[in-house]
C-alpha cells in the first residue's frame, strides 16, 4: 500500500459513494488524475465538507492499494479563485474535459500548472476564449493528440494564411479549395500554433476545437457545454 502525504491538488467533481461518504475525482500534481473515497464527508460535522470543493487549492494526502484510495487528510492552502458568471462555467468545463481526457494515474505535471494558471487567469478580466483553446491545444498535446497546425498533413507544405483547409482530427489540415462547412482558416491554424488568438478567429477555432476534442471523447457529448458556448 502507497500512502501519499501533502499532495497538490484540485476537486475535479465529487458523487456520493453510501450513505455518508464521497468519491473525490482529482486533479495531482505528480499522480495526475487520481479517485479516492472520503469517509464520512457527507456527515454535518464533517472535516472535509466544505474543502472538498473544485477550484480549491488543497493539499490532499491518501492510501493507495488499489485504483481507488481512501483520503486521509485534506487542507486548503490558498483563497480559491473568485470564479462566477461565465467564468464559473469556463471552470466547470476545464473540470469535466479533464475528466473525461485524462486518464486515472498518469502524471501530467504540466497540465496541472496549466490549470492552475487557468483558473488564475478566469479570475480576472482576461477575456476567456483565447484561454480555453489555448488551454484545449495544451491538454491534447499532453495526452498524445497533438494538433498539426503550421503544416499541411501529407504535403509538409506550410499552412497558408490566406487558404482554407479541412482538419482531420486523426491527421491534420488538408488545402481545400475555398471556405464550406467544417473548414477552417490557415490564419486561425496559424494563430493558434503561435498562440496569438484575435477576436476574429476566435469563432473559427471554437468550431474547429469542439469538433477535434469530440472526435477524441467520442458519443458523449460534454455537459457542460450546454451551460454555454465554451
Amino acid at each position: 500500500m502507497s500512502r501519499i502525504q501533502l499532495e497538490p491538488a484540485y476537486v475535479l467533481h465529487a458523487r456520493s459513494f453510501r450513505e455518508t461518504s464521497l468519491i473525490v475525482e482529482s486533479l495531482t500534481r505528480a499522480y495526475g488524475r487520481v479517485a479516492v473515497v472520503a469517509r464520512g464527508a457527507k456527515a454535518p460535522h464533517s472535516r472535509w465538507r466544505n474543502v472538498l470543493q473544485p477550484f480549491r487549492p488543497l493539499l490532499l494526502s491518501w492510501n493507495q492499494k488499489t485504483e481507488l484510495g481512501t483520503l486521509t487528510a485534506a487542507d486548503q492552502v490558498a483563497s480559491p479563485p473568485a470564479l462566477q458568471g461565465q467564468s464559473l462555467y469556463c471552470g466547470m468545463y476545464l473540470n469535466e474535459l479533464l475528466m473525461r481526457l485524462l486518464q486515472r494515474g498518469d502524471p501530467y505535471a504540466e497540465v496541472f500548472e496549466r490549470y492552475r494558471q487557468a483558473l488564475a487567469e478566469l479570475a480576472t478580466d482576461v477575456p476567456p476564449q483565447p484561454l480555453l483553446r489555448v488551454f484545449e491545444k495544451h491538454l491534447l498535446e499532453a495526452i498524445g493528440y497533438a494538433m498539426l497546425l503550421d503544416r499541411e498533413f501529407g504535403t509538409g507544405e506550410q499552412i497558408r494564411p490566406q487558404g482554407w483547409y479541412e482538419y482531420k482530427p486523426v491527421c491534420g489540415p488538408v488545402l481545400r479549395s475555398g471556405p464550406g462547412a467544417g473548414r477552417v482558416s490557415g490564419s486561425a491554424l496559424l494563430a493558434l500554433h503561435t498562440e496569438s488568438l484575435q477576436a476574429e478567429v476566435l469563432p473559427e477555432l471554437r468550431t474547429l476545437m469542439r469538433a477535434v476534442i469530440g472526435y477524441h471523447l467520442g458519443a458523449r457529448p460534454l455537459a457542460s457545454l450546454a451551460l454555454f458556448s465554451a
